[in-house]
């Protein structure tokens, strides 16, 4: 996959505005946040706090949710990190949490700022497995402190967010640190397998694709346990994912993992988006639970994409590229294939958490910063922002309108446990 903002991006007036102080266009945005992706130094290996990497880098969990607690343990398995702290603003999660990983009470953070004692601790990273509102506070503070950052997908659900995730990643890189986004499929080499083929052109000149995201009911136990409650602050953050402001709206916190491959396959980032969507399910949250979109990509490639999280018997997330010359398609788990008129692939969905966190070991421990995972993360981001802003507003949107408007969403604390 090329990095270079400048190939994702053809010279042409609509893309070249004349940008001034006040405003950042879609070249200069994701051309700083590609930075980090394209700086590449040979470096001695080592870790921040010495030259030599210890035998177990020592980790904490900010974020002690199902996510939080799914993921902690396969750190331990991986061999190379000890969990050694970890944070939750509910102190009946950083206790379960503990418990699970044998982190002593002493090391165990609640409250909205807990996630600041347990960065005050003596570890070399974190993994940020909170909502996505927090992402871009969390991980800002993780680098700051010195830590590397191995980070949930979405990484914001704004546009200021995602440029702060921009700005934490190239931070990161000046300042020797990994920092790692989790987007599975980018990790699996058949997927891998599949993006070279096609920036390849095996294909040929690809004109049209497709993506979609379809699932049954989720979170139904958040809804259920949210009608119990007293609607306030803190019961919002035990529903975050039935909630538009924590998670971003299910095309931003879910729908993400089809569109990240869809402009991971295209090489690119929209142009604009025109759609709709709406509720069809009777949920306390605000949430969405459909999206129906047209994207339009450099050199009017068009990407169709669609979305339900609900009815049953049809799972799927998936993207399918069409060029003149052949066809891929690429299924979250299941089936990747390519096939052009001169050669074909096949391969299968594989464990690519297990092998991020190779990956991120890897780079604390032999010294790679490049840190390539933050430019695209922070693309298939807006992207997913971008669609949502055309669907609410049910008309064509454009890049370049999407971050002018700079749209920053605010989750009320008030009240709330610091």
């Amino acid at each position: 996959m090329k990095e270079n903002q400048e190939n994702l991006l053809p010279a042409t007036a609509h893309q070249n505005p004349t940008p001034s102080e006040n405003q950042l266009t879609r070249r200069r945005f994701l051309a700083d946040a590609s930075a980090a992706a394209v700086t590449f130094s040979v470096l001695v290996p080592k870790l921040v706090r010495g030259e030599d990497a210890p035998a177990k880098v020592k980790v904490g969990l900010i974020g002690c949710g199902g996510r939080g607690q799914g993921i902690a343990p396969m750190f331990h398995q991986h061999g190379g990190f000890q969990v050694v702290a970890v944070a939750d603003y509910f102190e009946d999660r950083t206790k379960s949490a503990g418990q699970k990983l044998g982190v002593p009470e002493a090391k165990r953070f609640s409250g909205l700022y807990g996630y600041r004692k347990l960065l005050e601790e003596n570890l070399d990273a974190v993994m940020i497995e909170s909502p996505p509102y927090f992402h871009p506070e969390h991980a800002a503070a993780a680098v700051e402190a010195g830590k590397h950052v191995y980070l949930a997908k979405p990484v914001a659900v704004d546009v200021p967010g995602c440029q702060t995730i921009a700005e934490s990643g190239r931070k990161a890189t000046a300042k020797r640190l990994a920092f790692l986004v989790d987007f599975q499929t980018r990790a699996m080499p058949a997927f891998k397998e599949a993006a070279r083929r096609i920036h390849a052109g095996e294909i040929g000149h690809v004109r049209t694709a497709e993506a979609a995201y379809q699932c049954s009911l989720y979170f139904a136990d958040m809804d259920a346990n949210f009608r119990k409650s007293a609607k306030d602050g803190a019961a919002r953050l035990r529903a975050w994912a039935i909630d538009r402001v924590l998670s971003g709206d299910i095309i931003t916190e879910q729908n993400i993992h089809a569109l990240d491959v869809a402009t991971w396959f295209l090489d690119a980032a929209p142009v604009k988006a025109v759609g709709s969507g709406g509720r069809a399910r009777d949920f306390l949250g605000d949430c969405w639970d459909h999206f129906a979109l047209v994207f339009t990509f450099p050199g009017e490639v068009i990407l169709s994409f669609s979305s339900k999280q609900f009815g049953s018997y049809y799972d799927d997330i998936m993207c399918r590229v069409y060029g003149l010359g052949g066809s891929a398609e690429a299924h979250y788990s299941g089936k990747i294939w390519v096939r052009g008129r001169e050669d074909a692939f096949e391969g299968n969905s594989s464990d690519g958490v297990a092998a991020n966190i190779a990956t991120f070991h890897k780079s604390i421990t032999q010294g790679d910063w490049s840190n390539p995972t933050v430019a695209p993360s922070v693309r298939s981001n807006l992207t997913t922002i971008l669609g949502r802003m055309a669907a609410y507003n049910k008309r064509e949107v454009t890049w370049d309108e999407m971050i002018k408007a700079n749209e920053k969403w605010e989750f009320d604390t008030r009240g709330m446990k610091a």
